[in-house]
């Protein structure tokens, strides 16, 4: 007779497969997340109160000031959340050092949060991840805990998240706007 942990075992291996059939079946993840209004590339995970950011293409100071700008009005009207930027999609990065010092200066002042949020920098190119190492410690001793990572399954251990959900891979549920109905 089997344990209980060997029943789990094996549960957790057929839907592990069943998951992967379902992927390899459909050439993407299924939707768990939800897509997000401007700027582009972001989404949102509900079960996991994260939110990720893919930039693609090149990263420069407009896109990463698009970017502050979004999260100080969501982070006025939302619980806190984590945060997952994988720059690992970007052909140039185009960021005036001293850009990123003022936007760290910058993040850390707007920042209205009572709790720490964890923000974790995916790269996997030497130059991106530089990137990420100086925000990092240009948000040390903030509630914004930064923290750069080259390995996915640290980031997504640290965050607390499956390792799959960082992969971005899932095709998100489109973002529905909500509009008032006009009275007659």
């Amino acid at each position: 007779m089997r344990n209980k942990s060997s029943r789990a075992a094996i549960s957790d291996v057929r839907i592990r497969d069943e998951f992967a059939c379902q992927v390899h079946r459909l050439g993407s993840l299924p939707a768990i997340s939800k897509a997000l209004p401007s700027p582009p590339f972001l989404r949102y995970y509900p079960a996991h109160r994260l939110v990720a950011w893919q930039p693609q293409g090149t990263l420069d100071d407009l896109i990463l000031d698009q970017i502050a700008e979004w999260l100080v009005d969501i982070e006025k009207a939302s619980l806190p959340f984590k945060r997952f930027v994988d720059f690992s999609q970007l052909t140039t990065i185009a960021v005036r050092t001293r850009h990123v010092f003022e936007l760290a200066r910058k993040r850390a002042k707007q920042f209205t949060g009572v709790e720490p949020v964890r923000t974790a920098l995916f790269c996997d190119d030497w130059v991106g991840f530089g990137i990420a190492r100086l925000y990092e410690s240009l948000m040390e001793n903030t509630l914004i805990e930064a923290r750069a990572f080259r390995d996915l399954a640290r980031a997504a251990d640290w965050l607390s998240v499956p390792g799959h959900v960082l992969t971005l891979k899932d095709e998100p549920a489109p973002h529905i706007e909500t509009t008032a109905r006009k009275h007659s």
